[in-house]
């Protein structure tokens, strides 16, 4: 997105094997914005040490203001979830549009697997809302997926180094620049790419009571199977518009707290001054999420390529 703009995010921790578990009570973390509990922790550790060291002038540098202030002592306690039956969310698995994209949700967990750019987002979100309704955890095992169900469960292996763990999806996202999954900070740490901010994954959605193990998610003839309705095309003014009149709508929504989530997610993504531009529209049903306002159509546009990187991108312009 656009703090050197593009995507949805990334992170880490600390951790070592011990045999012991640590004082079971919930650790509050400072974080800068709410603080947030931690999960309840299990007696087994993670078989995954994770440190949070951002390097220097690293590509996916932009999330090291995203890491963790403080760290809880007992990260590596924090389980896995197991995946189980949960009713669907009422609003989060409505069809949504963003950037001139239609998603839809998936209503069944199972069958899908794909591969491509996952990142994580960590403090700057920490605190708020998902589209669930939930309080987003950063140091919980939680994903953001454009259109798994909400909630279900999925297992994300690393494919260059070949860890692999389970996590919760209970939001949406992310939305920009080829991204397939965002995942929380500690389960990100795990995987071992914190500190670079992205890698290669492949995503496998599991069912209820299902343990797939990490060598079954790794399969080298596996496709991508990301799903979303055709583009919306470019909205034309049918007369000039006035000066400063263009706005670029990032996304569409029938439910308000879903709008509310996904301006979050931009908000923490923006530099402040385009922050400072984004809205919330109501027209009738239909919450839009928008940027601007631009001097002319062609500024709003150039605005989206940034955002996404991608050119020729059918982005929706309001007027």
């Amino acid at each position: 997105m656009a703090k050197k703009t593009a995507a949805c995010l990334a992170t880490a921790l600390l951790a070592a094997c011990s045999s012991t578990p640590r004082q079971s009570a919930p650790v509050v973390v400072s974080t800068g914005s709410k603080p947030a509990t931690s999960p309840a922790i299990s007696g087994q550790p993670s078989p995954y040490s994770c440190s949070y060291n951002p390097p220097a002038g690293a590509r996916g540098n932009f999330y090291k203001d995203d890491g963790p202030l403080e760290l809880p002592g007992t990260l590596e306690f924090v389980p896995e979830p197991l995946p189980r039956t949960e009713p669907l969310h009422r609003w989060a698995n409505n069809p949504y549009t963003v950037l001139g994209q239609k998603f839809i949700p998936l209503k069944t967990p199972g069958e899908w697997t794909e591969r491509g750019i996952g990142s994580w987002y960590g403090r700057k979100f920490h605190g708020q809302k998902t589209s669930s309704g939930e309080t987003y955890d950063m140091f919980g095992m939680t994903a953001a997926h454009p259109t798994l169900p909400i909630p279900s469960y999925a297992r994300v292996t690393h494919l260059k180094n070949g860890r692999s763990v389970v996590v919760r999806i209970n939001d949406r996202g992310p939305f920009l620049k080829g991204r397939i999954i965002d995942l929380s900070f500690l389960a990100a740490c795990r995987l071992g790419y914190a500190g670079n901010g992205s890698a290669e994954l492949e995503v496998v959605s599991l069912l209820p009571g299902e343990k797939t193990p990490a060598s079954a998610a790794i399969s080298s003839s596996a496709p991508s199977t990301a799903i979303t309705a055709p583009a919306e095309p470019v909205l034309q003014a049918a007369v000039p518009a006035r000066p400063g009149s263009v706005f670029l709508q990032l996304g569409a929504f029938s439910s308000r707290s879903n709008a509310e989530s996904f301006h979050a997610h931009l908000a923490r993504e923006l530099d402040e001054a385009q922050a400072n531009r984004l809205a919330i529209q109501e027209a009738g049903t239909i919450y839009r999420v928008r940027l601007g306002p631009f001097p002319d159509r062609a500024t709003a546009l150039a605005m989206a390529e940034k955002l996404t990187g991608q050119k020729n991108l059918p982005a929706v312009i309001a007027r």
